[in-house]
C-alpha cells in the first residue's frame, strides 16, 4: 500500500513539474532578440535625394552687394574713416581758400561751385578759419554701381558741430554752426588710385 502511494505522488510531482516548466519556460511579450531579429530583417528605407536648387543666373547684384562684387576689397568702416577725413579736410580748405587742396578732393562740378562762393568771400575781403568742435558722424546712407560700368558710387551721411570763425571789413565773428549733409563719392573700381572723388552735395536733415 506504502509503495502505490508513493508512485501515485511520484507521479503528481511529476506532472506539476512539468507544467511548471511549461509555464516558466513560455517566453512572454517582446524579447530584446526579437526586436534584434526585427530590425534585421527590416529593410533598409533610404530618404529620397532632394533635387539641388536652381541658382539664379543672370540676377543683377545693387547697392552695396555690387559695389563689393566689383570690389571684393571695399571696406565700409575703412570706407567711412576714409570719408570723415575727407570731409573734415575739405571743409577746412574751403574756409580756407585752399583751392590746390580741393582739386584733389572735388569733381569739376564741386569744385566749380567753391570756387565761385572762394572768389565771392575774397572779393568781400573776408577770410575764415573753421575748428571742429567733435568728430564729424559718418554713416553710409546709399551704395551703388552706375549701370553696366565699374563706376562705385557711395552716399554719406554727415553730421557736425563746427567753430567758424571770419574776418571781413566790418570786423570779426565767431558762429557755432551745425550742418548735416549728404555727401557722394564716385570711385572707378579698376583704377589704381585708392582715392574716391566729392561729386555731389546735397544739404540734408539734422
Amino acid at each position: 500500500m506504502q509503495v502505490l502511494e508513493l508512485i501515485i505522488f511520484a507521479g503528481l510531482a511529476a506532472i506539476v513539474l512539468y507544467q511548471l516548466y511549461s509555464v516558466l519556460g513560455r517566453r512572454v511579450g517582446r524579447q530584446p532578440e526579437d526586436n534584434a531579429a526585427a530590425e534585421a530583417a527590416r529593410p533598409a528605407v533610404r530618404a529620397p535625394d532632394r533635387p539641388p536648387e536652381p541658382l539664379d543666373e543672370g540676377v543683377a547684384l545693387t547697392g552695396l552687394a555690387a559695389v563689393k562684387a566689383k570690389d571684393p576689397a571695399f571696406d565700409v568702416s575703412r570706407f567711412l574713416g576714409g570719408a570723415k577725413s575727407a570731409y573734415e579736410m575739405t571743409v577746412k580748405a574751403f574756409a580756407a581758400g585752399d583751392r590746390a587742396t580741393l582739386r584733389n578732393l572735388l569733381g569739376p562740378s564741386v569744385m566749380a561751385s567753391f570756387d565761385t562762393a572762394i572768389a565771392q568771400r575774397e572779393a568781400e575781403g573776408r577770410t575764415e578759419t573753421v575748428e571742429f568742435l567733435h568728430s564729424p558722424r559718418a554713416d553710409l546712407e546709399k551704395a551703388e554701381v552706375v549701370g553696366q560700368s565699374d563706376l562705385a558710387r557711395v552716399t554719406v551721411r554727415f553730421l557736425a558741430e563746427f567753430r567758424s570763425r571770419s574776418k571781413g571789413p566790418e570786423g570779426e565773428a565767431v558762429d557755432d554752426k551745425r550742418t548735416a549733409e549728404l555727401w557722394t563719392f564716385e570711385r572707378n573700381l579698376n583704377s589704381r588710385d585708392p582715392n574716391w572723388t566729392l561729386v555731389h552735395v546735397d544739404a540734408a536733415e539734422a
